[in-house]
């Protein structure tokens, strides 16, 4: 069986598990003897120990096996939570983590067996019950031995005392008669396997590549529904070496031993009764040795053995993740009614074209063109909602990581998350992620400040850091914040005028934002020493790129001593806008409507200058003027007339007007990239194809700001 076609669905499920685990790990520290939160640990631990078993990920399986012994110590009310247990655990989710990262990428789990992490589990369980591990082990490796010495005896009984009907005799005499040598194996599974049955068809299918199977002890039915204990038993004919055949067993993952040998005697049904019972006897013997250190079953379904399924292969492709996403069966449900009627409106618009009755006919499909229209605009909203996630799925890592930020700094503070539920489109959400996380590392390290001082202050000692998303319009807005020392901008100001940004003169000018601005240059940083955590100055201008690369936009607004937040604004989604279509010369641009504020008509007249920059007075405010013409390296018109079509647009509470030619309109346009055409220009930020087939380019205002 070829699992490698399972790849995807074990990847994203155990990233699943990996993050349930996380969460309730963080709220069993927070409420110890919560028996709720203990019984989903334990289920999620043993759910990804059996996936893992069932890829045959055996380095995972182990270290998750561990882990679920120190969770049932734990529900068996052995072991009492402490922070050590706590930090023990996070280890263990972060080597599982890199297992699920090697795996994506390289379709293994790679080659570290975290010996030292396992010791560690097995030490703390064992220090917990008042037994040192180094007197458990020699004896655990004699029992093995022993048991190993006794299922070895039982194999080789078990194949001189077949009985066979007169039908499998038959058939063996028919493969002997055709030259082939008949051959008896015994394989036993290993001690912590999940899905025996499984480990057995994979090794039927192996040995089936070289010969026919004509025997099963116990019966292929039996062995199907897992009616064994760790041992199966089998007659193959072949006409190749025993060593192959063994090889080819022995291959197959959580498979402990395989003996076989060449079979020349044979018995039929009640020839051998006595020896049979002697061996039975043996057996169930062992059998009852072995359930007392067989382990819970796992509750994955067990495969059934099919002769269409194919030889078991090894995958060393690149795997490919994320490409799933898990939707509402509601949202589905309307996404195909507004499908049907779209096709209902197209049968439509094909009956009436091959209709007589020209005039009335030109009525029609007008009204069925604007039918049209409606259903593709609702199906596009159906759609829009299908490719919507909560932006929760990168939040959720945030805790975590909030309390390792706190042992390691050795300062108090608390994650606040308010609006997880708020829906960003998947190709948002999947580059949020490091802009986000950059935002609260700098809350952590620069924003709060230290125990000692915040109690000085009359503050709460715990510092808090929270994260707020909701929608506003066709944005999502996003707030990263602190309660901790805030910016303090004179220190900032003087850190430019070392490194030589500006001049001291310059500095004296410069209005609070544009002093913050600094913070978000490269290699900018105010650390007083490089740390794992900050002082590179790779934090904030990172935050900047990645937002503006999405369409958004970010802003800080802060109070010495109070604290900081940063503001992050997001389009709702990538792939499809609204525009307004304006034309330039004889080209057509699109300007994103989310980021228009009004349209104005201004006399040339009203036009004033401010430090040699063209501006108008509008409403109170002081707003530039860019002329779209000379920004695109557009030839300037011969005369120029006495109003301009301003479209006055916003990015947070920047305003700029751009001096348009003429409206076209508004138009839902879908966003094409430009890949490498276009490279140096950030003005340009896509393109969209039109009705008539023409290209339009879209443009970025945040650039202009």
């Amino acid at each position: 069986m070829d699992v490698s076609q399972y790849l995807e669905i074990f990847i994203d499920e155990s990233s699943e598990h990996i993050q349930t685990l996380s969460d309730c790990i963080m709220t069993l520290e927070q409420e110890p003897e919560n028996k709720d939160t203990i019984n989903e640990i334990f289920r999620a631990a043993h759910s990804l120990k059996g996936m893992a078993g069932t890829m045959g990920f055996k380095r995972m399986q182990h270290l998750t096996h561990d882990m679920e012994n120190v969770f049932q110590e734990v529900r068996s009310d052995k072991i009492k939570v402490d922070s050590s247990m706590i930090d023990l655990l996070f280890k263990c989710l972060d080597a599982i983590d890199s297992y699920v990262e090697n795996i994506k990428s390289t379709s293994d789990e790679g080659t570290d067996d975290n010996e030292v992490i396992i010791k560690e589990l097995n030490d703390f369980i064992a220090k917990a019950n008042g037994q040192p591990v180094s007197k458990q082990e020699k004896p655990q490796e004699t029992v093995t031995e022993a048991k190993a010495q006794a299922s070895s005896d039982t194999s080789q009984n078990v194949l001189d005392t077949f009985e066979l009907t007169n039908n499998e005799k038959n058939l063996i005499d028919e493969a002997i008669s055709s030259g082939l040598k008949i051959y008896g194996m015994t394989v036993t599974v290993a001690n912590d396997c999940l899905l025996k049955a499984a480990r057995a068809f994979l090794v039927f299918r192996a040995v089936e590549e070289l010969g026919q199977i004509l025997v099963y002890r116990p019966s292929s039915q039996d062995i199907e529904d897992e009616k064994f204990d760790l041992s199966f038993s089998f007659y193959v004919a072949s006409g190749e070496a025993y060593d192959k055949l063994e090889h080819a067993a022995s291959n197959v993952s959580e498979i402990d031993k395989v003996f076989g040998k060449e079979i020349t005697e044979f018995h039929i049904e009640g020839e051998a009764e006595q020896t049979a019972q002697a061996c039975e006897e043996t057996q169930k013997a062992q059998e009852k040795k072995e359930e007392k250190a067989e382990t819970a079953k796992t509750e994955t379904a067990k495969p059934k053995a099919s002769n269409d399924s194919q030889k078991k292969t090894v995958s060393h492709k690149k795997a490919t993740t994320s490409r799933t996403v898990r939707v509402d069966i509601e949202k589905l449900d309307m996404l195909m009614n507004q499908v049907s009627e779209l096709i209902i409106a197209k049968n439509s618009l094909v009956a009436m074209s091959s209709s007589d009755g020209e005039n009335n006919n030109n009525q029609s499909f007008h009204e069925q063109i604007e039918y049209l229209e409606r259903i593709t605009t609702n199906l596009h909203e159906s759609v829009m909602k299908v490719r919507m996630v909560p932006i929760e799925s990168v939040t959720q890592k945030y805790p975590r990581m909030i309390r390792d930020l706190s042992r390691t700094l050795n300062k108090k503070m608390n994650l606040v998350i308010t609006g997880e539920d708020t829906e960003l489109d998947r190709t948002v959400v999947d580059q949020i992620g490091d802009p986000l996380q950059h935002l609260l590392r700098n809350s952590a390290d620069h924003g709060l400040e230290s125990n000692e001082v915040r109690l000085e202050r009359g503050k709460p000692e715990v510092g808090t850091i929270f994260l707020n998303a909701y929608q506003e319009g066709n944005n999502v807005v996003i707030k990263v914040g602190d309660d901790g020392n805030g910016i303090n901008t004179e220190a900032v100001k003087a850190k430019a005028i070392e490194r030589g940004i500006v001049t001291a003169e310059q500095a004296e000018n410069l209005s609070q934002k544009d002093i913050i601005n600094f913070l978000f240059m490269p290699s900018f940083s105010m650390a007083k020493q490089i740390t794992d955590i900050s002082g590179r100055g790779v934090g904030l201008d990172v935050v900047k790129s990645g937002i503006e690369q999405l369409g958004g936009d970010v802003s800080v607004s802060t109070e010495l001593g109070k604290g900081t937040t940063f503001t992050v604004r997001l389009p709702l989604t990538l792939a499809i806008i609204q525009a307004l279509m304006v034309e330039i010369r004889d080209e057509i641009y699109a300007i994103a409507l989310g980021s228009i504020s009004n349209i104005e008509d201004i006399p040339v007249k009203d036009i004033k200058y401010v430090q040699a920059k063209e501006v108008i007075h509008l409403r109170g405010s002081v707003i530039p003027i860019i002329r779209l013409d000379k920004m695109l390296d557009i030839e300037p018109k011969e005369q120029e007339p006495d109003h301009l079509t301003v479209v006055i647009v916003q990015k947070g509470d920047q305003q700029a007007g751009l001096v348009v030619d003429n409206l076209i309109g508004q138009q839902e346009i879908v966003i094409k990239s430009l890949g490498k055409y276009i490279n140096g220009n950030k003005l340009i930020s896509g393109a969209t194809i039109l009705g008539d087939g023409d290209v339009a380019l879209i443009l970025d205002v945040n650039t202009l700001m």
